[in-house]
């Protein structure tokens, strides 16, 4: 059956046009209940169960399937997702809706349709002959959603009565919409709103806590005080923003103040402008990453940032007195310089929340239901959930999601979504570092997997088309112990024209990973491979990373070679490109390598090769630093791990080689070479990665640093920072260069991927390279995956698709990449922290010399070379007395009592671990030397004197 809708089009030149959209009806889509005879066939994917009888329910004791609305998926899904709700209907209209207003929401609940043992049905009732129906005249798209599902509701009651005499199977309507709920129950269908529903599951009481709280009566609280202004409609901030009375922008909250935050303005310029919130009425309840409309202040009402380190830590949760103190001590009179551009929020045009990790504040009053979630990001305020497990979950980590803010509440509302586990267990804290950075962890999907080769899996004549064979030339991987997905392999030989030939192989991941399937989606959802200190997050499953994709030794792998003819002077003559075969014949370590290279007895054909490349990289990086290429520094460190507890039990700084040196050498130069070729064959669409030249301000700390030691450093261009930084020695001061470096690094910009297309610096400024990409790691970077497609294209290996050639697609991929590879970078660190921490804890004190890194005004920021560590000493503290401090910003300096400290000077201090906060717990340092009466502590402290009152502010990063 067909029906058709027309419609007339007003273009842009001021025409009309006819649209007629066709629909069609069917008569042969089944119900989903598998003992339904008259819907014949079987259900394709998930069905419905046929007799129902997991749900207890005090309020409909037949068997039943679920058929919830719009509203009830939008914000209940962390009711649906729970194992003791199965057989649910999904109508084809919840689900469109569902999916233009919420795509994550959309993706879960795609996951929990594909979830076989739920026993979720997806019903397309739009294109049931008897369940479709048509706007009426002065209906609104609301009201006919609303009355198709109750048709569709209607229908699968009458329908399922035809089963059979006895069948007592119902379908229940759930909706939160009074009006749809009573027009149901005068239609007679069985309706209730969600809570009731759930609140009748009598054998699964613990749902109850995963309600989302949305009805007004349950926003409302006791006090009825309001505290905030109201929100704005959008279409007033749409008018005010267009008329330029409203700006629009991203709030990012302050972590170490509660009462400041700051809004980044969205436009077109440069110079993307930043206004200052100061107060909680100002902040008018907009969370972190929320896009909102702020109003500028007058100039007369504009402050400068505070500098006072505020953590929202009162027990009483609607003690507005004191929040109003602590505003007035962030009114500091300063100078008209420091002055910055103050507003207000007057809206919220786009929330951004987020399910929360972190722990539950237990309120005060016993048998209370009501209690205060501290989120574990300082950015986020607490948020009050009502829980009747409060004593279970106190301790534990939890997961926690947020419903909505009333006017007349100091907090947000919200609901308990998962208990993660015990607070400090390794699996309970990579969980959250792993959900605070989000990272996709969650096992493959059987979609993604099902685009997997079978196995045992071999090279067929199809995969050697367009393929070079290179399984006879002497092909070596160096790479990290332990490591399994091994992506790229080197050669070296003599050619008889007696130039050499160099190949960098790297694996042809993106003949597995073809473009626009689930396994690619996914890849490009994940973008990177995340490394923690004992766990890999791989962007691709196991059988590609460790095993088909990864180059090991003696097995026939797919690769994608950049082979080059140089001459001794490691000069390039001839470059080429080719998809190949090879067979390598070394899996070996960075010490393994060395080690080849060094030995005089060993001459055989790999050590050859190593050999040859390995000269070929001295004369190679050294071109590179005469260009001005940068050669920065910063401590990493390693973790040797127990072999039993996984606990770690050493921690060192990572030992550079030559062969780290020699492989990073090739890398460069292919990426260098690839990213040439595919900018000259795509110049709008081509997927580079730049690194912007800091500016000036940036380099003040390093310069200043530098000059307090009589060292001079330029900064006007790279090749000049490059050379001053060579020339910064002082003999009876070696470590003082890796300082200096070590500093450098900080002053330097992100790196980051870009569409050729879409912008005209393409710079590597820390590379001193005109052009750049990345072509080397395809099996934890997707950025090499679309990279390797350009390239397959521009030298007619493989075909092109649409999204390859579309510079807006490309540059949206580069923006989730700069996302995820930045998270990857901050759940690395968090994971380093993680470990730091295990390592002192069981260490217990210790003490060891340091450098100082920064001076702050009440603190020195120091470097333990020893452990790579970083960590701030404060010189004030709770509950005792003030030192005295003369902070100078200009040289930097910081007098405390009698003695000064300057960037770079060596100290000693203790290390310990501050567990008086388990939510944030730190390494604690502690001056040592220079002894300073009533700062210093004796070198023989014990544990308990250290954990005293703590510092303010934890600073603890690789």
């Amino acid at each position: 059956m067909l029906k058709s809708k027309t419609l007339l089009k007003k273009t842009r030149a001021g025409g009309v046009v006819k649209i007629v959209r066709e629909h069609y009806l069917r008569d042969d889509i089944g119900c989903g209940a598998p003992a339904c005879a008259s819907c014949d066939g079987p259900h394709a994917g998930p069905a419905l169960e046929s007799q129902p009888r997991d749900q207890a329910s005090s309020l409909c004791p037949w068997p039943h399937y679920l058929l919830p609305d719009t509203n009830v998926l939008l914000h209940q899904i962390d009711v649906l997702e729970d194992p003791a709700i199965r057989n649910v209907i999904v109508l084809q209209t919840v689900l469109q809706e569902v999916r233009n207003r919420s795509a994550p929401i959309y993706k879960r609940i795609r996951d929990v349709t594909n979830n076989q043992e739920k026993h979720f049905y997806t019903f397309t009732n739009e294109h049931h002959k008897e369940t479709y129906i048509e706007q009426e005249q002065g209906e609104n798209a609301n009201d006919r959603n609303d009355r198709a599902i109750r048709v569709a509701a209607k229908w699968y009651n009458e329908h399922l009565k035809k089963m059979s005499a006895d069948n007592q199977l119902r379908v229940i309507l759930i909706t939160n919409d009074k009006k749809n709920k009573e027009k149901a129950v005068e239609e007679g269908i069985p309706a209730f709103t969600c809570e009731e529903y759930v609140k009748s599951l009598t054998a699964n009481p613990e749902l109850i806590d995963r309600l989302a709280c949305l009805s007004e009566d349950m926003n409302e609280i006791e006090s009825g005080k309001i505290i905030f202004s109201e929100h704005l409609p959008l279409s007033k901030l749409q008018q005010g923003i267009k008329s330029g009375s409203y700006l629009q922008g991203t709030f990012r909250a302050s972590r170490e103040n509660y009462l400041e935050a700051t809004v980044w303005i969205h436009g077109d310029k440069e110079d993307e402008k930043e206004i200052l919130i100061q107060g909680l009425k100002h902040l008018n309840r907009a969370i972190h990453e929320d896009i909102v409309a702020v109003e500028l202040l007058p100039k007369s009402q504009w402050v400068a940032p505070s500098s006072v380190v505020l953590h929202d830590e009162g027990q009483n949760e609607d003690d507005l007195e004191r929040d109003e103190e602590r505003e007035l001590m962030l009114k500091t009179a300063l100078s008209e310089k420091m002055l910055r551009p103050t507003g207000r929020v007057v809206g919220i045009i786009k929330r951004n929340w987020r399910p929360y990790c972190g722990m539950l504040s237990k309120s005060d009053i016993k048998e209370s239901r009501r209690h205060l979630f501290t989120p574990a990001d300082k950015r986020i305020p607490r948020i009050r959930i009502e829980t009747r497990q409060a004593s279970a979950l106190e301790g534990r980590r939890i997961i926690v999601a947020i419903d909505g803010w009333p006017r007349n509440s100091r907090y947000p509302n919200g609901h308990f979504v998962k208990n993660l586990g015990d607070v400090g267990e390794k699996e309970t804290e990579t969980e959250v570092l792993l959900l605070e950075h989000d990272v996709p962890h969650q096992p493959f999907s059987q979609a993604v997997l099902s685009f997997l080769p079978e196995m045992p899996w071999s090279i067929t004549e199809k995969d050697m088309k367009n393929r070079e064979d290179l399984r006879h030339l002497c092909v070596c991987s160096v790479d990290p112990p332990g490591c399994t997905d091994i992506d790229d392999a080197l050669h070296c030989r003599e050619l008889s024209n007696g130039n050499l030939e160099v190949g960098v192989h790297i694996a042809d991941v993106s003949h597995f990973i073809r473009p626009g399937n689930a396994l690619d989606q996914e890849s490009a959802r994940r973008g990177t491979t995340v490394y923690l200190c004992e766990k890999r997050i791989d962007m691709v499953p196991e059988l590609l990373s460790s095993n088909l994709c990864s180059l090991r030794s003696n097995v026939d792998r797919l690769a994608f070679s950049c082979i080059w003819e140089m001459n001794h002077n490691a000069e390039i003559l001839k470059t080429r490109f080719t998809k190949s075969v090879i067979n390598s014949k070394a899996s070996l370590t960075y010490a393994e390598a060395q080690m080849r290279i060094d030995s005089a007895a060993m001459n055989d054909d790999i050590t050859t090769s190593l050999r040859g490349l390995n000269k070929l990289a001295k004369i190679l990086k050294r071109g590179r630093i005469e260009k001005g290429a940068l050669t920065l520094s910063s401590p990493e460190v390693r973790f040797h791990m127990d072999s039993e507890t996984h606990d770690p039990i050493d921690l060192q700084t990572k030992e550079l080689r030559e062969t780290n040196s020699m492989v990073e050498e090739f890398m460069l130069l292919a990426n260098i070479s690839v990213a040439k070729k595919i900018h000259e064959e795509f110049s709008e669409h081509a997927l580079l990665r730049k690194h912007p030249a800091p500016p000036p301000s940036n380099y003040e700390i390093l310069v200043k640093a530098a000059k307090s030691k009589n060292l001079e450093i330029k900064t006007d261009t790279a090749k000049s920072l490059a050379d001053s930084l060579d020339q910064a020695e002082c003999p009876d001061f070696p470590y003082l260069n890796t300082l200096l470096r070590i500093l450098a690094t900080r002053c330097m910009m992100q790196a980051v991927y870009f569409c050729s297309g879409m912008d005209n610096d393409f710079h590597h400024y820390g590379l001193a390279s005109p052009i750049y990409t990345h072509f080397t790691s395809p099996i934890r970077r997707y950025a090499d995956i679309i990279v390797h497609r350009l390239l397959a294209v521009a030298i007619g290996a493989d075909s092109t698709y649409p999204e390859l050639t579309d510079k807006h697609k490309l540059s949206d991929i580069c923006k989730n990449l700069n996302f995820r590879h930045k998270m990857a970078q901050y759940a690395q660190r968090a994971s380093v922290a993680f470990h730091t921490q295990l390592f002192f804890k069981s260490k217990g004190i210790v003490s060891e010399e340091a450098y100082i890194l920064f001076v702050r005004k009440n603190a020195i920021v120091v470097l333990i070379p020893k452990y790579g560590l970083e960590g701030t000493v404060f010189f004030e503290e709770k509950d005792k007395p003030k030192p005295n401090l003369t902070y100078d910003d200009e040289i930097p300096s910081l007098r405390v009592e009698g003695t000064v400290f300057h960037v770079f000077d060596k100290v000693k201090v203790k290390i310990t671990l501050d567990s008086s906060n388990l939510q944030h717990q730190k390494i604690r340092m502690a001056l040592v030397e220079p002894q300073i009466p009533g700062i210093s502590i004796p070198p023989d402290v014990s544990d308990m004197d250290l954990k005293g009152p703590g510092g303010k502010k934890r600073k603890l990063e690789k």
